[in-house]
């Protein structure tokens, strides 16, 4: 336990003296804190929470009550290895949530980033990626191994199919399934999810210009709408399209996807 702001643990929680705490940690009533648990400053575990296996969570993360964290993986080939929860700063994770730890079919480890909102019910599947600002809303789930990027929304009882990614700034709408990659920048929507348009309140809350937001319409254009087929599209892109990285980071993940994407 470091230096400053002193560390509150309630009596009535369950504390293994293998787990390390740092200062200014708070952890409720009847919360259960394994003994292979990291938490960092400023991290709080309401009543009844649960932080266990190894897991290794950075500061200023609050974990709200009935919310399980770094539990054994829901998977049928997993038989006690040693695998592993990596979370970073500033993550909400809210009632009765779940995030579980990888697997060694996998990566061994399911990682998350920073500034990430969990609502209730939600899951976060073994080997999955969490990056930055992410949202998971109420009931929303990713199966094993599905990657979701920097500030793509799943909505409300959406899910995503195992090994599949979510682009930046992309949006499942609530109710949805994604069987294939979602693009970047789009919204998608339905069983099974289809494209419904970019993303444009997210492209202009990010502050995006209105030049990116021009070449990214184009792009969408081309590649969703003309009917060509992609490696026929993608070359009307770069001929026709002023370039930004925005547009070129499209490009690479569509080029990239391994289960195919929305259309």
């Amino acid at each position: 336990m470091g230096p400053g702001k002193q560390t509150s643990i309630d009596p009535r929680a369950v504390v293994h003296p293998g787990a390390e705490l740092d200062h200014g940690v708070s952890i409720g009533p009847f919360a259960v804190i394994g003994p292979n648990v990291r938490i960092g400053t400023g991290t709080s575990v309401a009543s009844h929470g649960i932080v266990e296996g190894r897991t290794t969570m950075g500061k200023n993360n609050r974990v709200f009550q009935f919310a399980s964290v770094g539990s054994d993986p829901q998977d049928l080939k997993y038989s006690g290895e040693d695998s592993e929860l990596i979370i970073g700063d500033g993550n909400t994770f809210r009632e009765c949530c779940t995030v579980h730890r990888g697997t060694a079919d996998g990566s061994n480890e399911t990682r998350m980033g920073s500034g990430i909102l969990l609502m209730a019910y939600s899951h976060v599947a073994h080997d999955c990626v969490v990056h930055d600002g992410a949202i998971l809303a109420n009931g929303a789930t990713l199966a094993g191994h599905v990657t979701i990027e920097d500030g793509a929304i799943i909505g409300g009882l959406a899910a995503v199919h195992q090994f599949c990614r979510v682009g930046t700034l992309a949006m499942l709408a609530g109710g949805s399934m994604a069987t294939k990659d979602v693009p970047p920048y789009t919204i998608v929507q339905g069983d099974r999810a289809a494209l419904k348009g970019l993303n444009l309140v997210a492209l202009q809350r990010k502050g995006f210009s209105s030049e990116t937001i021009t070449a990214l319409k184009s792009t969408y254009r081309i590649v969703f709408r003309s009917g060509l087929a992609f490696e026929e599209a993608a070359v009307k892109v770069r001929l026709n399209v002023e370039s930004c990285p925005e547009v070129e980071y499209l490009l690479n993940f569509l080029v990239s996807s391994e289960r195919g994407f929305v259309r």
